[in-house]
């Protein structure tokens, strides 16, 4: 059974940093893992995924955010400076088996599989 934790998350002002952390348990597979985050009222949204060599991020993101694995400690990260209150949202770390991301689908969250619980991101102006 696969278990997704993530943590780092918190309450922060515009211009600070976070760093998001997802422990993985159990995951015996070797394939695509990404963050997702999600504001009230608004879909779900891709904000980084890797596979392997291959990193993937979203518009908003891109040149901001970084996203890395730690493949020993089975732990992804994302590496969030100089927020924006536009960053406020829930955030999501998933895996997917089978499927390899690229970058016409690592966006889909149906593709996952399996999802951690959340943690939540505030940035005030």
């Amino acid at each position: 059974q696969v278990q997704l934790v993530e943590s780092g998350g918190g309450s922060v002002q515009t211009g600070g940093s976070l760093r998001l952390s997802c422990a993985a348990a159990g995951l015996t597979y070797t394939s695509c893992m990404a963050w997702f985050r999600q504001a009230p009222g608004k879909e779900r949204e891709g904000v980084a995924g890797i596979d392997g060599g291959r990193v993937f991020y979203g518009d908003s993101v891109k040149g901001r955010f970084t996203i890395s694995k730690d493949n020993a400690q089975n732990t992804l990260y994302l590496q969030m400076p100089r927020l924006i209150p536009e960053d406020t949202a829930m955030y999501y770390c998933a895996a997917r088996r089978g499927v390899g991301c690229y970058s016409w689908n690592w966006g889909r969250p149906s593709d996952y599989t399996d999802w951690g619980q959340g943690t939540q991101v505030t940035v005030s102006s």
